[in-house]
């Protein structure tokens, strides 16, 4: 009898159901009644406090085009779980005992970077672990796409798109808000596949006079209205010569309620246009997921349920070069994946008049 443990982690979006799906379909069609699946629930919440649920089949049928995750997550930061409780014990040991309580053949995990970092842990621990990358941001290392990304970008392109429609209406400039705090792999494909005429990333530190130049050029040239994707993490390039706690220092102190009210407000200290910001913010991340996903997810899932048949583990289950292949988790671990200035995205995107502030 094979027992597996799944769990979701970190922030949720569209895809979890359906990788959750394909996982436990695979699963059953490989070990048919030779095989438990236990759902942890909240993340590695419930692999640390022993909270849990035996599935069945039926709890894998009609979640293919559902938001969210069935499983329930949480975040549990990584440089916390050594932190030892009043019985001397962390976490590490609690998921380990949860792990053997069980009798645990794997444990699934759905997750992106701090999820992948706990996940290799676990399995230096000596835990068989299999990775799934999830993440609107696209920034796991190792693998060419993560799921949530193409969903995330439909619903950040359409935004864009809406914005187009009232922005050259009214002849405004339109700053919109992308997710991405240290990547903007989305802000750029959203940016790129919207339209935007600027487009302002974490990797590429922008020039606020640069912006503004951009701005007065298209005003020179007989356009009326202007689109600024930015990314929420965003930076300034004085910000990006800052060392650490001086940045955060500086964000701490910054009045505006994101970056990209602040970058409004700097446009107008130089720029005589009507600016208007729009945040769409978590509805990036929910709803169903888009069909590449749930084809994506499927074939993670398969390919995962397959690795455990083979007994591989301490891998996660990635894309390249458009084939499932398993990359060692030890690989993945503590990187990202960022965009940089000589992307084919970027040059493509310079080469059809975008700014990036730089």
């Amino acid at each position: 009898m094979k027992k597996i443990g799944i769990l979701t982690s970190g922030g949720d979006c569209q895809g979890l159901n359906s990788a959750i799906r394909g996982v436990g379909k695979a699963l059953y069609e490989q070990f048919g009644d030779n095989v438990e699946i236990y759902g942890l629930v909240d993340g590695y919440h419930g692999l640390i406090e022993g909270e849990y649920k035996l599935m069945s089949p039926r709890d894998f049928s009609g979640i293919l085009t559902i938001g969210g995750t069935i499983l329930g997550t949480s975040r549990q930061p990584f440089k916390r779980m050594r932190d030892v409780d009043e019985n001397n014990v962390d976490k590490v040991e609690k998921m380990k005992k949860t792990y053997k309580k069980l009798g645990l053949d794997c444990i699934v995990v759905l997750g992106g970077n701090g999820t992948h970092k706990t996940a290799n842990l676990l399995s230096e621990e000596g835990l068989n672990v299999i990775g799934l990358p999830k993440t609107i941001d696209n920034d796991i290392w190792g693998t060419d796409m993560t799921f949530g990304f193409y969903s995330a970008l439909n619903v950040a392109t359409d935004v864009i798109d809406r914005i187009h429609t009232t922005a050259t209406s009214h002849g405004r400039v339109f700053i919109v808000e992308v997710m991405g705090h240290k990547v903007g792999w989305l802000t750029l494909y959203a940016g790129i596949a919207g339209g935007a005429d600027v487009i302002l990333l974490p990797e590429i530190p922008y020039n606020i006079d640069s912006v503004i130049g951009e701005l007065e050029r298209r005003t020179k040239s007989g356009k009326k209205f202007s689109i600024i994707a930015v990314a929420e993490g965003a930076v300034s390039q004085e910000e990006a010569g800052l060392k650490k706690k001086e940045f955060k220092a500086r964000r701490a102190a910054m009045t505006q309620p994101s970056i990209s009210y602040r970058i409004a407000d700097e446009i107008k200290e130089k720029y005589e246009h009507e600016i208007r910001v729009c945040v769409p913010g978590h509805f990036q991340r929910g709803g169903s997921p888009c069909p590449y996903d749930r084809v994506f997810t499927t074939r993670l899932g398969t390919s995962a349920a397959q690795l455990i048949a083979r007994e591989k583990y301490g891998y996660m289950v990635a894309l390249q070069k458009n084939e499932i292949v398993p990359v060692p988790l030890s690989e993945v671990a503590g990187k990202l994946k960022v965009v940089t200035p000589d992307c084919n995205e970027v040059i493509t995107a310079k080469q059809m008049g975008i700014c990036f502030g730089d």
